[in-house]
């Protein structure tokens, strides 16, 4: 396989540009397997935290999606290529419909996750609910992302990704904004804890109704954020 040695740029920049270039042309297949990180490391001449940030940022793109203790895959789908790129304004309507597709979509996984999670999903869960909040938007999403694993379903694993990098400006000032409030962090870690016990309990309704109730709470409070910027 030939490949580009890395000598220019950020590197983690030039790693994803490469795997990118190398999914479009057809060398990774849709649903394939990554090298390892070992593997990537030495196939572009790097270190390995150069290569983790590449597939973080191609996660985020819903280019590929990180299975715990597997490696990473690439998506079925992209769907980027299903929505303008306007939707990632954080503007007040956007958030508006962007968390009406959430309220459809992670109710229904979180019900879901309640029916298929096994305990290594639950095991992850508990790992990121003792991650602080206060480590910014990745830590939330990672809670969320591990949800939708715990369906088991790989299109609604890359929907949320999807939706997830669609609302990252927003999410990062959103984050930025409700640091300045402990007890804001408090009352969403605590909704994190009912949506996971209710998952872990088995009990899709409870989980289904403390998602609808955690989104609608922290849309209302980046509502708020977003009027407080204006």
């Amino acid at each position: 396989m030939n490949v580009e040695k890395i000598s220019t740029k950020k590197l983690s920049e030039s790693v994803g540009e490469q795997i990118e270039k190398m999914i479009e042309s057809g060398a990774f297949q849709a649903g394939e397997k990554l090298p390892s990180v070992r593997e990537l490391c030495e196939l572009f001449g790097v270190g390995r935290s150069a290569v983790r940030d590449a597939i973080s940022t191609l996660s985020g793109k819903g280019l590929v999606y990180v299975k715990q203790g597997e490696g990473t895959y690439i998506c079925e789908f992209d769907f980027t290529k299903l929505f303008n790129n306007h939707m990632l304004l954080p503007a007040a309507g956007d958030i508006t419909e962007l968390f009406q597709v959430r309220k459809v979509l992670e109710a229904g996984i979180a019900e879901m996750a309640a029916f298929n999670r096994s305990k290594k999903d639950l095991k992850g869960m508990e790992k990121l609910l003792s991650t602080p909040l206060s480590n910014g938007w990745e830590s939330d999403y990672e809670f969320h992302k591990a949800i939708a694993q715990a369906t088991g379903n790989k299109i609604l694993i890359e929907l949320i990704q999807f939706i997830s990098t669609t609302m990252k400006k927003a999410m990062i000032d959103f984050h930025r904004y409700i640091q300045k409030n402990n007890q804001i962090v408090q009352t969403i870690g605590e909704q994190h804890d009912k949506i996971y016990e209710s998952i872990k309990m088995g009990e899709p309704k409870k989980a289904k109704q403390a998602m609808i109730e955690h989104l609608n709470y922290v849309e209302e409070l980046m509502q708020g954020s977003i009027m407080h910027r204006v």
